[in-house]
């Protein structure tokens, strides 16, 4: 099976902008683009195949027939592990928190989510909630909520282009205004509304908030969002590990000659463009361009495939 390009489904929230648009490209006639799905199976929105034996089929459907291509350790029946998207917050979004495999299969019938965010781009003065500033009790979170004071208790991180951030499950978060990211993430879409600026949902009346659920799930301890990543050149290459957990692996290579990589038997690859001007990615002869917002899934078993051009990309495997 050869590598193939992926369609991502759009997502209109009313804090997205246009920067998935006039970026990367994605067409839409949603009004704002929020989020793009460039790795999904997930059903609220799947990614679609374009070109090839396989154009216009869903990507489930293929792993539906064909669980190989995932990687020697998926079935059939599993459900696909991994779920990338490009997030563009031209306002904040809400303040938010996941819950853990355990609790989300328990209530949501969904798995849980842990995340991780790379900073594309970020304004000046960008900045994002992780955690808290001070530990708290449990009733002491459930008072800030009720008395309007949760923003006065929540860690706010200056962001630059660059940084990575490792979301666990109960972690507080919101992105903030001004801030483009990609994000790796457990396939799920289970998020609980905490604080949300006091907005207006499409129906004219406030988005729904999941307080209690929150309470339960949210770790009130204080948070660090520090994480050091520490890049490699070789041969014109720069790589960096962004995350390694038990759900993915992800690396960001920078390059302006060719990188060789493989995908064995174990794991598919997920190649997307997040930068530079263009190239193109060759299996056995096979090639597919490269340009901002291409994404690409390269079945588990393709062997070495390289990329080459000027091209800022993140891929994505699983354990």
């Amino acid at each position: 099976m050869r590598p193939f390009y992926l369609k991502a489904p759009i997502k209109d929230y009313i804090w997205g902008g246009e920067r998935l648009r006039t970026l990367f490209g994605k067409e839409s006639d949603k009004e704002r683009l929020a989020e793009s799905w460039e790795l999904s199976c997930h059903p609220d929105g799947e990614s679609v195949i374009e070109g090839g034996e396989f154009d216009g089929m869903k990507l489930s459907e293929l792993i539906r027939l064909h669980p190989e291509a995932v990687g020697n350790k998926f079935r059939s029946t599993d459900s696909f592990p991994v779920l990338v998207k490009l997030i563009d917050a031209k306002n904040d979004l809400s303040v938010q928190v996941h819950p853990d495999d355990e609790y989300a299969r328990k209530y949501e019938n969904d798995n849980g989510k842990t995340e991780m965010w790379y900073i594309i781009d970020a304004a000046p003065d960008s900045e994002l909630i992780y955690g808290f500033r001070e530990k708290l009790t449990k009733e002491e979170f459930r008072r800030a909520v009720e008395d309007n004071t949760l923003m006065d208790k929540v860690n706010r991180v200056p962001v630059k282009q660059g940084d990575v951030f490792f979301i666990e499950p109960g972690t507080l978060h919101a992105i903030g205004k001004g801030i483009l990211i990609a994000e790796i993430q457990q396939s799920s879409n289970v998020t609980y509304r905490v604080y949300d600026y006091g907005r207006l949902g499409a129906d004219g009346k406030p988005r729904e908030l999941h307080i209690e659920k929150a309470i339960e799930v949210t770790n009130t301890e204080s948070s660090d969002p520090s994480r050091p990543v520490y890049g490699m050149e070789l041969d014109g290459v720069v790589t960096q590990l962004l995350a390694d957990c038990k759900y993915f692996n992800v690396n960001r290579h920078r390059l302006i000659k060719e990188l060789e990589l493989c995908a064995d038997k174990s794991s598919f690859a997920h190649v997307l463009m997040i930068g530079g001007s263009g190239g193109e990615l060759t299996a056995d002869n096979y090639r597919l361009e490269l340009k901002m917002g291409t994404s690409v899934f390269v079945p588990a078993g393709t062997g070495a495939f390289a990329i080459k051009g000027n091209c800022d990309i993140i891929v994505t495997t699983i354990q």
